[in-house]
């Protein structure tokens, strides 16, 4: 079920990626975004359950909880960027936005590898090095928003900046939450190898 979450979360950085980069039936974009975040609930629902019923787990309790929590923000914080594109009626798309799409994309992709590297305790080096790469990616995405943000007074008015502002915030956001479920990870294998 981890591994179905996180293939739901890499589902989520494509659609994210493909609103960014193809900027029109925005509405229907952010509909499918919405769509693939309540499955990701769902996941979550379902894994909360299953931990009730399950006395004995392959992997600690609190640390699948954890786990699915942090996948479960990512999701949230990429549909509440789509969200936002949408409903601020942003008209086209900055550079750096898709970027930051880009890394969110690559860092869910790195997660989704450690995740189920997971199920083979022995492939510590891979696990580690997807963890590695989304630390790496995630200060790429700092500096992609730093930047852009820094942009926005030189291009914008007020409005658009604010709304644009506020839209990089969230997808910042989403690339630290994949950098928390990579720490999570990270525990998981420490506590179990």
């Amino acid at each position: 079920m981890l591994e179905q979450q996180a293939d739901v979360v890499v589902e989520g950085a494509e659609a994210l990626l493909d609103m960014a980069k193809n900027f029109t039936n925005v509405a229907g974009k952010r509909d499918k975004i919405k769509e693939i975040e309540h499955r990701g609930d769902n996941i979550v629902h379902t894994i909360a359950d299953e931990l009730n019923k399950t006395f004995v787990t392959p992997i600690d309790h609190d640390d699948m909880s954890k786990l699915t929590s942090r996948m479960d923000d990512i999701l949230d914080y990429i549909e509440a960027a789509s969200h936002r594109m949408w409903s601020y009626e942003i008209k086209t798309v900055p550079p750096d936005m898709i970027k930051l799409a880009e890394v969110i994309l690559s860092s869910a992709k790195e997660v989704n590898h450690a995740v189920k590297d997971l199920r083979h305790f022995k492939n510590r080096d891979e696990i580690f090095k997807h963890c590695i790469e989304v630390n790496r990616l995630e200060n790429m995405g700092d500096d992609i928003t730093h930047g852009a943000v820094a942009g926005l007074f030189k291009k914008y008015d007020v409005v658009d900046i604010i709304k644009l502002k506020e839209i990089y915030e969230y997808l910042e956001e989403a690339t630290d939450k994949c950098e928390d479920a990579a720490d999570v990870i990270k525990d998981i294998f420490v506590k179990n190898s």
